[in-house]
């Protein structure tokens, strides 16, 4: 499976003239990512939580999935167009919430 997802057809190379989308989603555990271009996957991440992170609150660990990837993937997503996907309501609204914790800020 892991050949499979790795190699072309499924897996393409970046066109930096195309628009990107990062999907990310945070477990327990871990997170997770792919940064895909006309629905194909370009780049897979996923990182295990430490110990200190593996004590955050959901929204905390989906934040830090966002964070995480963006730094990861830093190399092809500055000065390219790019939208963010997540599953966790709460972070679609952290531009406009009166107040936010440490970690969010």
């Amino acid at each position: 499976m892991k050949d499979a997802l790795t190699t072309t057809p499924v897996l393409q190379a970046t066109n930096p003239t195309l628009p990107y989308k990062v999907t990310t989603d945070a477990s327990d555990l871990a997170l997770g990512a792919v940064l895909m271009q006309e629905g194909h996957p370009v780049a897979y991440h996923s990182q295990k939580f430490n110990d200190a992170e593996i004590n955050y609150a959901t929204h905390e660990k989906e934040m830090l999935a966002i964070v995480d990837t963006l730094i990861k993937w830093q190399s092809y997503l500055e000065g390219a167009h790019f939208t963010i996907i997540t599953d966790h309501k709460s972070l679609t609204n952290i531009k406009t919430q009166a107040t936010l914790s440490r970690k969010q800020a």
